[in-house]
Formats: C-alpha cells, structure tokens, sequence
C-alpha cells in the first residue's frame, strides 16, 4: 500500500491532537474531492515497514489522542489488506489510543458482510476503530460548519456501539 501523506500532532481530523494517515488509491472519485491526486493507487510513498514504525512511534506521547485513517480510501480492498496488518501492530503497542477512519463508501450497505467493500479483513479492521466517518463527499451538500466532516450527509459512527447493538449509533447519540 501507498501512502499519500502522514500528519503529526493534527487537529482537524479527530477529537485531539492526533497522527493522520491519508492512504492513496480510491475508486469513489467524489466530485469536489479535496485530494483527487490520492485517487491513484501508486501516488505517494510505499508503507513500508520503517514508516509503519515511525507512525506507531509518533503515538506514544501521552497528548497524541490518537490516529486518524483516511485517503484516498482506506477500505478499498488492497488498503484494508494491508491496514489491518499495520493495525493489529499498532493497537498491540497503544490498545488505548483511538482510532478514527473515514470512507466514502457506506457502513452498512457496503462495509457489513455481503456489502461491496466486505472482505476477509473488514470486520477485524472495523472492530479495531472507535468512530467511522461515512458516506462519499457530496459537493452539493458542502457545509463548511460540519465538525470533522465535509458534507451532511456523511455520518460520524460510534462503531464500537453500533457493533455491540447490531445497529448503527451516530457518535452524537452515545
């Protein structure tokens, strides 16, 4: 997998300071996309094992609240693959630290299982996010008011809720 970017000490993507990670390749090709060079597979840098660590390494001061994966499109079939391998490393050394990742493709129509976007790893990779930001970018829905969001149709997911409760919880409802 590819990289696009990494953000350290980021307010914008999440509750907190946190590390972001932008992932590239995306097959939903939002119109008015903020990063459409991410859309490309092999744009940016391989995620190899050296930055997987130094990304790992950026969590550990105690003000880091967490990380962010976004992109591109991390659960593209060839991103969730290699995320979750980056993943379960990552929360064996931070079980504690959040993790927030955004999708343009809808949670429980093309994430759950018979969905689209549903593979081997997606529900692994799913139970290790705290919130999912759903639902692709919809220029016409632009509000620049949306906290961590960029159109209103786009939902932020307690996903450890909505797991435990077989029903999708909005983080505002929890």
């Amino acid at each position: 997998m590819n990289y696009a970017g990494i953000k350290y000490c980021d307010v914008a993507n999440g509750p907190g300071c946190r590390t972001v990670l932008f992932v590239s390749g995306c097959r939903n090709a939002c119109d008015g996309c903020f990063q459409p060079q991410t859309w490309d597979f092999g744009y940016g840098e391989l995620f190899d094992e050296r930055m997987q660590q130094e990304v790992i390494d950026s969590l550990e001061p105690e003000y880091i609240e967490g990380i962010t994966l976004l992109g591109g499109e991390p659960f593209e079939e060839e991103n969730q693959k290699a995320l979750l391998a980056f993943m379960r490393k990552l929360k064996k050394a931070y079980p504690d630290k959040n993790v927030w990742a955004f999708t343009g493709y809808i949670y429980d129509k093309d994430l759950v299982a018979g969905g689209r976007k549903h593979t081997e790893d997606t529900d692994e990779l799913l139970s290790m996010i705290d919130v999912l930001v759903d639902g692709p970018f919809r220029q016409e829905l632009y509000d620049i008011s949306l906290k961590f969001r960029g159109s209103c149709n786009q939902r932020m997911i307690n996903l450890k809720e909505t797991i435990k409760n077989n029903k999708v919880i909005k983080e505002c409802d929890v």
